[in-house]
């Protein structure tokens, strides 16, 4: 097998690249094998290519001798690749700079947005304090202004029943409709219930002596009504509790006389034991 130079060798690359010799117009040039297509380097191939690496030298060195240099050009589609590599590489270096200028925005957003949500967080805060107080502030107005002896239904049946319901989802304001049924409806059945339901709601704020008013204004006259014998039970008891005797007593003696004989049961028997309590005649 035929032994090449490194100089031989590497005039054929320049051969297979396409070597263009610049100086009188003559061009050498040899196709460019398919890199992809496996060669089988034999003697004869060898020998092929030995002889065409000889052909070559002497080429260059008659030209070297008329003074003719050869001139080596690269292939022209190397070049634009080249270059686009490098317009390529600067379009990347571009793109990163933007991506890292992008990411320290984004910082810096999510920074001022943290910041932005910790305050709304303190705003709203802020503002549910002052809608809370200043609902219980209106409320409390509400609550506090004049009664008026005015009906919302124009029947005192009616503004009884709405006022009941009132009272079982808003407490003061359900208070607040039962005096308003006692002013616009005075001495009548509806404004003495309206009185025993609210002495029945100071006793469950343990206010038994705030409830005394109310049961007796309910039982004036002694009203002959379904719950007057319960409220007379609860008015005595009311008043054992401040320390009213006698009074206790007295609202005792007016049950037996005047519902004890229609009474239930259960009322007949918390009568005797109110009697027992206030040691009553």
């Amino acid at each position: 097998m035929t032994k090449l130079s490194i100089s031989r060798v590497h005039l054929l690359a320049a051969a297979a690249l396409g070597v263009v010799l610049i100086g009188g117009g003559a061009v050498a040039q040899q196709v460019q094998p398919n890199i992809m297509e496996r060669t089988e380097w034999d003697n004869r191939r060898l020998d092929q290519l030995d002889r065409n690496v000889r052909r070559l030298e002497r080429a260059l060195t008659q030209r070297n001798a008329v003074g003719q240099p050869v001139l080596v050009e690269p292939d022209p589609e190397v070049v634009t690749l080249q270059g686009q590599f490098a317009l390529m590489d600067r379009r990347l270096g571009d793109l990163e700079a933007t991506v890292r200028r992008i990411n320290g925005d984004n910082e810096r957003l999510t920074f001022q947005l943290d910041e932005a949500t910790r305050e709304n967080e303190t705003l709203k805060t802020r503002l549910a304090d002052a809608e809370g107080r200043l609902q219980k502030l209106e409320t409390q107005a509400e609550l506090n202004a004049p009664i008026e002896a005015t009906s919302p239904t124009g029947d005192a049946t009616r503004d009884l029943a709405a006022a009941a319901a009132l009272l079982a989802t808003d407490k003061p304001r359900g208070e607040r409709a039962l005096e308003t049924v006692i002013a616009a409806w005075p001495d009548t059945p509806q404004s003495r219930e309206a009185n025993s339901r609210l002495g029945d709601l100071r006793v469950a704020a343990n206010d038994k002596a705030g409830a005394v008013p109310y049961y007796a204004a309910a039982l004036k006259d002694w009203p002959r009504i379904g719950w007057a014998a319960d409220t007379t039970l609860k008015l005595a008891d009311a008043l054992f509790a401040t320390q009213r005797k006698p009074q206790g007593c007295a609202a005792l003696a007016e049950f037996t006389r005047r519902y004890a004989p229609a009474a239930s049961d259960p009322q007949k028997a918390r009568a005797a034991q109110l009697k027992t309590t206030g040691s009553c005649a």
